[in-house]
């Protein structure tokens, strides 16, 4: 999407926030208005609503409102008032005389804007005739937020919407958005028995039970087993650090999100939220030449972070993550060549899970708030400039994304379409000048002169718990054979059925499927419905004819009828068949 494009939609959106007041007001009385901003997927809009309290279910009434009060807005009126005039104009809404005043402290201008009924204190951009423009808009969950996002603020009722352009792209929302309740990565979790979170031990702190640290291991060995490929060398590093090592990377000023440090031995410690002044001692552990660049060092390294407690959502918002984290240490004659394998490494494992339909976005600083950096002008220069080049190079459509910036560096951002057409943020490169100048690195060149390397800090799948709520909602928890915690499940019909079942699910197992045997005491029926709900891939089922057809105690000798999770029967096959069949298909990861 163009910046056009974006622009005129969170007008679109805002727009729409307007009329949502509006209607509010007029269907209860002496409720207020307070902000209504258009975000990433539509807008929303806080209100005090007094004496009455709403629901879900009352989103139909209102909108009707919405849709009645929509022709008679032609267009906007736009005046300039001084405080004192919005103080008497909004002296029933205490929100409205307190985002005036903030306004005018801060040097800004005081507007008001009037589609003809409804003057409201604003300073966002709006469409020019709403009647026409806004026709496909929809409301869609009340909430709570806290007056200004603090906790010691009054609770405000908080109504969600969207709105479109089109009607074709409001469906696809509204469809996407009924295909992600049923993807839900808490709701799968839950019924796979992935993770829970438990209140004993705290938010934002995820446990994976059996199935869950299985799929957690798989994705954590693979990213691995891919990097090592690559010449990425693995280390392990402490999850706390004294507080200095963080005060020399600036982490301890520009990232907020720090837990509060510890006494031991009288020394300050902190629970390390990344992993790169840890990478940074390996590079300096011992001199280093140019024959040595790029060092290219890897970990899936757990790191803590304090995110407020509005923001934890499942696998999507934790404390406690694990990243795939690399640090490569390059000259800077380097860093075009190391980029392109990095992208070619990102395309590669992320086609693996299914994602194949990307973009990348060019993360910038934010030119109007440079204080928010690390490093001096002629570094970042140096760098952005680099980084354009790179994205110019690579082949893939790419977008500039000011003020995403890491505070030490520009970075690559690839943005990945999942199966309901998201977009989500995983990899990310970043190119880093200024960290090598606050740790004092360099390395001996040709000439025997000492010089700085620039860093590269490389997710690709960012945080492990992230991502895998990223592909339990992807694959809808029906992963791939390759993926799926457990790809075959042995069911014997009865109990005579269990000792030659249990032979086969020994030799399934010994051939590297990950294989459960259900010889419980239920009917083959519930087996069969329990494996299906957990969406297992092939199901295994042994009763009389199974042992019939069987002969000899061997894998080509030894049959059951096997069934997938989608209900398809796939008739008798012999246990040798069957393993070269998951092989396969794990192989090609299908």
């Amino acid at each position: 999407m163009s910046k056009n494009q974006n622009d005129y939609l969170n007008n679109l959106r805002h727009t729409a926030a307007h009329l949502l007041a509006k209607s509010v007001k007029e269907l209860y009385p002496g409720a207020k208005n307070a902000i209504g901003p258009a975000i990433e997927h539509g807008f929303y809009q806080d209100f005090d609503m007094g004496k009455y309290k709403i629901s879900d279910e009352d989103l139909p009434k209102i909108e009707q409102r919405m849709r009645e009060n929509l022709p008679s807005w032609t267009h906007f009126v736009f005046n300039e008032i001084t405080l004192s005039e919005a103080r008497k104009l909004f002296k029933d809404n205490p929100y409205k005389v307190e985002m005036a005043e903030e306004f005018a402290k801060g040097g800004k201008k005081l507007l008001t804007n009037d589609p003809g009924n409804f003057l409201d204190l604003c300073k966002m951009g709006h469409v020019e005739n709403p009647s026409k423009e806004l026709n496909h808009f929809r409301l869609l969950k009340v909430a709570g937020a806290y007056w200004r996002g603090n906790e010691k603020n009054k609770m405000l009722t908080r109504i969600y919407g969207t709105a479109f352009p089109t009607k074709e792209a409001l469906d696809k929302y509204v469809w996407q958005q009924e295909e992600a309740l049923k993807r839900d990565h808490k709701k799968i979790g839950h019924e796979q028995e992935l993770f829970i979170i438990s209140d004993e031990v705290g938010p934002g702190l995820p446990i994976f039970l059996p199935q869950g640290a299985i799929l957690r291991h798989i994705i954590e060995e693979y990213i691995r087993r891919e990097k090592e490929k690559r010449n990425y060398q693995f280390v392990w590093t402490p999850h706390i650090a004294r507080s200095k090592l963080y005060m020399k990377s600036g982490h301890w000023k520009k990232y907020d999100a720090m837990f509060n440090p510890m006494k031991l031995d009288d020394e300050e410690y902190v629970p390390k939220a990344m992993n790169c002044p840890h990478h940074f001692q390996v590079y300096l552990s011992k001199p280093r030449s140019y024959r040595d660049l790029p060092l290219r060092v890897a970990e899936n390294g757990t790191v803590y972070r304090y995110e407020k407690s509005g923001v934890l959502n499942g696998l999507f918002r934790v404390r406690c993550l694990t990243i795939d984290d690399t640090h490569t240490f390059v000259r800077h004659d380097q860093i075009g060549e190391e980029y392109e394998n990095v992208l070619v490494l990102i395309k590669d494992i992320m086609s693996d899970f299914g994602f194949n339909k990307y973009k990348m976005r060019v993360s910038l600083r934010d030119e109007k708030h440079k204080g928010k950096y690390m490093g001096n002008e002629k570094l970042w220069n140096k760098a952005e400039d680099a980084i354009k080049t790179v994205a110019e190079n690579s082949g893939i459509e790419w977008y500039e994304g000011p003020g995403e910036a890491a505070f030490y560096g520009p970075k690559l951002d690839l943005m990945f379409e999942d199966a309901l057409g998201r977009e989500w943020q995983c990899a990310t490169a970043q190119l880093d000048f200024v960290q090598p100048e606050n740790f004092d690195m360099h390395y001996t060149d040709e000439n025997g002169k000492l010089v700085r390397p620039a860093i590269l800090h490389i997710a690709i799948l960012g945080s492990v718990e992230r991502f895998m709520g990223i592909i339990i909602e992807q694959f809808g928890g029906k992963f791939p054979v390759w993926l799926a915690p457990t790809q075959l499940k042995i069911i014997p019909i009865a109990d005579r059925h269990k000792e030659f079942a249990a032979k086969i699910y020994k030799i399934t197992s010994q051939n590297s499927i990950r294989t459960e045997l259900d010889d419980r005491n239920e009917t083959m029926q519930a087996k069969i419905r329990d494996a299906t709900l957990q969406k297992v891939p092939y199901m295994g089922i042994i009763g009389d004819k199974e042992m019939e057809k069987s002969g000899i105690d061997k894998p080509e000798g030894m049959f059951l009828s096997v069934r997938s999770r989608d209900g398809k029967n796939l008739g008798q096959i012999d246990v040798a068949q069957l393993i070269n069949k998951l092989k396969v298909e794990i192989e090609k990861k299908i």
